[in-house]
């Protein structure tokens, strides 16, 4: 009987995988492979044994739920969608002990901009009025990113560190100050078909070399590192790195080498995060932190029927 030769996912089936068809969507962002080596040299780097390791690492998160999808009417009858929405943001310091030194929740109604609304007040929470770009689906769960993504912004700014690890891509966020985004799940393909065979051969603790990615309105230099955890498919344990375009290259590579050596220590171990290891353990907590500040969805949710009802 023939067998099948396959690896399985290291994260739990629930939060689907780590990697989205990469190999089948292509970025769009113009790529230079030549930024600390020659593309015909590419191959898997080690930190160097001089690496710089920060004493003082901020590790920022974000996260947001739709609390209630609700019709508002404005003055002239007109119905239209728009969300309750909770959203937070928070940082946590890592300097020999993990501490939480920043955490803010906001709460919105996301709506058409042109709307005369004036908010919803609940016995439990506010929604005041935040403007979207429309009224599909899409543009509200856009608005409500953006909205905590300026809340992470902020957050990002409260503590003094030698690394901001931001939790996803840094669009959006480049002016934070020594900030890397951190990006767990690959949604499209970066590097050319034989520069990215050199990610399948990381060791744990390697990178490969510093590429720089260039869009019509934004420029990152980037990284692939691969995190210790258990063997798997050629993605397993592969995050990606950003940093600000501004810095000069022999900065941004000592900053990918400083990366390399720092965050291995950070990853999470299978039985005790499903998303392992990539979910780093400060993030994990934080993000635990934030849901719970959030509050009680079906509170919450209880309290916008009530004021619907009322109203």
């Amino acid at each position: 009987m023939e067998t099948v030769k396959f690896s399985v996912e290291a994260w739990a089936p629930e939060y689907g995988t780590s990697m989205e068809a990469v190999t089948d969507s292509p970025s769009e962002a113009a790529v230079d492979a030549s930024i600390e080596t020659a593309p015909s040299r590419w191959a898997p780097v080690s930190a160097s044994p001089r690496a710089r390791l920060p004493e003082k690492i901020l590790f920022t998160d974000g996260v947001r739920r739709v609390d209630a999808s609700v019709w508002i009417e404005d003055s002239q009858g007109t119905v239209r969608p728009a969300i309750c929405a909770s959203y937070s943001a928070g940082a946590v310091r890592c300097d020999r002990r993990a501490e939480v030194v920043a955490a803010d929740v906001r709460r919105g109604l996301f709506c058409f901009p042109n709307h005369d609304a004036i908010g919803i007040s609940t016995r439990y929470a506010h929604y005041p009025v935040c403007s979207a770009g429309g009224e599909t689906p899409e543009q509200l769960a856009l608005a409500l990113q953006l909205h905590m993504g300026r809340l992470e912004v902020s957050v990002a700014e409260c503590a003094p560190a030698d690394l901001i690890v931001v939790d996803g891509p840094l669009t959006g966020r480049l002016n934070i100050p020594g900030a890397v985004g951190y990006v767990k799940t690959h949604h499209v393909a970066y590097l050319p078909p034989a520069l990215h065979a050199v990610i399948g051969k990381l060791a744990p603790g390697q990178r490969t070399p510093v590429f720089m990615m260039t869009a019509s309105t934004w420029s990152k230099f980037s990284w692939y590192l691969r995190l210790p955890g258990p063997p798997g498919s050629h993605w397993a344990g592969i995050v990606r790195c950003e940093s600000n375009a501004d810095l000069e290259v022999r900065e941004v590579v000592a900053l990918a080498d400083s990366v390399t050596a720092t965050l291995p220590r950070f990853a999470s171990a299978g039985h005790k995060d499903p998303r392992a290891p990539q979910n780093l353990y400060p993030i994990a907590g934080l993000e635990r932190q934030l849901r719970r500040r959030l509050g009680d969805p079906a509170l919450l949710y209880r309290g916008l029927r009530e004021a619907a009802i009322g109203g």
